[in-house]
């Protein structure tokens, strides 16, 4: 591979994105999309502290338990509401071409699960062959599902976004009908699953909530396609926030809700089962972007800013499913060199940050630059 050639060719291929934005295109969509991965990566790269276990094992727990109030930036950086979001409105926007192309179910779905597991299918392929090579080659391999499991934690994603998309054309169609109905239903099965869950102490109501609360937050995505949130004025956007963020902190002084919206170990995790404070998180997150959209937009229109936002969705799957892989090619390359992975959120662990995210950048640019064509090769100019 000639590194200078596909650098070439990935810019003329962003450029050529670039100019043919349509000029009624929200760009404050595929903006919210990139940042939300990037906040994401930049999280599992430096701020979970990446270190071998007792039995060898590669885990990555966060810090925030023993950082004073570490637990209240999670409230923004626990992105995953926000993204969902706005792959409501992609989605929708995606059903609705399909529908004006006079095609149906089918075609939606075959195009969209297309596009969403080129790259996992690739990543899982690849890992297998590897895993499977040294399995037979080296004595006393141990798989890397058993010593960095944390290399798959993408597939999560995957998984959990493949089921909103599958129900697109169920969940499109009841928006059409009822947006309001729908978004209220769909709260209340939400909140009556979490007290079900907590009272009844029932860990499958638990998943099944892991389920619908990523349908509900879906959902909204689909108020801001058609132009529903985007009417509501700023005020009232700035009230469904506080109001939000009220419920949320009033949520979390209950013994059943962690006050870090991302897992903490000891406290439980608002993820794994997914609670309904993530649904109400989600609507304080969408309150915010609306409100700042107008602003935002007007930026977007420069072109340097806009131009890093198409090379980053570009090839967004592909770097999120391998930034882990990326991840662990620095570790191994540490460790080879004698550096010991601490397990505590040290002065010297924090000073080191910096390098967390440089290394794994300089790691994850040849396996975009080998695999991104697997997702930049069916870009069909949609949302």
């Amino acid at each position: 591979m000639n590194p200078s050639g596909a650098v070439r060719r990935a810019r003329r291929t962003i450029d050529a994105l670039v100019d043919a934005t349509p000029p009624e295109r929200d760009r404050v969509v595929d903006a919210i999309r990139a940042a939300s991965i990037a906040v994401v990566i930049v999280w599992h790269w430096s701020l979970s502290i990446t270190h071998r276990d007792a039995d060898g094992v590669l885990v990555n727990p966060n810090p925030i338990a023993e950082v004073p109030l570490g637990w209240l930036p999670t409230w923004v950086l626990q992105v995953m509401p926000v993204f969902f979001v706005v792959g409501g409105f992609a989605n929708r926007a995606g059903w609705c071409s399909t529908l004006a192309d006079g095609n149906g179910a089918g075609a939606f779905l075959g195009g969209r699960v297309r596009r969403l597991l080129g790259p996992p299918l690739v990543f899982v392929l690849v890992w297998a062959a590897i895993d499977g090579m040294l399995l037979l080659l080296v004595d006393g391999h141990r798989s890397v599902l058993v010593t960095a499991p944390i290399v798959f934690i993408p597939l999560w994603f995957v998984g959990a976004y493949l089921w909103v998309v599958a129900l697109v054309p169920i969940t499109a169609r009841l928006h059409d009908r009822g947006r309001w109905v729908t978004l209220a239903v769909l709260a209340a099965v939400v909140a009556g699953t979490d007290v079900v869950r907590f009272a009844l102490g029932s860990d499958a109501a638990g998943w099944v909530n892991t389920a619908l609360v990523w349908v509900f937050v879906h959902q909204l995505g689909y108020l801001w396609h058609d132009g529903t949130l985007t009417a509501w004025r700023t005020r009232t956007l700035l009230a469904v926030a506080v109001v939000g963020i009220g419920l949320v902190a009033l949520c979390t002084t209950l013994e059943e809700y962690p006050r870090s919206m991302v897992g903490t170990g000891g406290e439980g995790s608002h993820m794994y089962p997914t609670t309904a404070v993530i649904a109400v998180l989600a609507i304080v997150q969408l309150a915010l972007v609306l409100g700042v959209r107008p602003h935002l937009a007007t930026w977007l229109r420069r072109k340097r800013p806009w131009t890093a936002v198409v090379a980053v969705n570009a090839a967004i799957m592909t770097v999120f499913v391998w930034h882990m892989t990326a991840l662990y090619v620095v570790v191994l390359a540490a460790e080879a060199a004698g550096v010991t992975l601490g397990a505590e959120p040290t002065l010297e662990w924090w000073l080191a940050r910096p390098l967390w995210v440089l290394g794994p950048l300089v790691a994850l640019a040849p396996l975009v630059a080998l695999f991104a064509r697997v997702e930049t090769g069916r870009d069909d100019g949609r949302s």
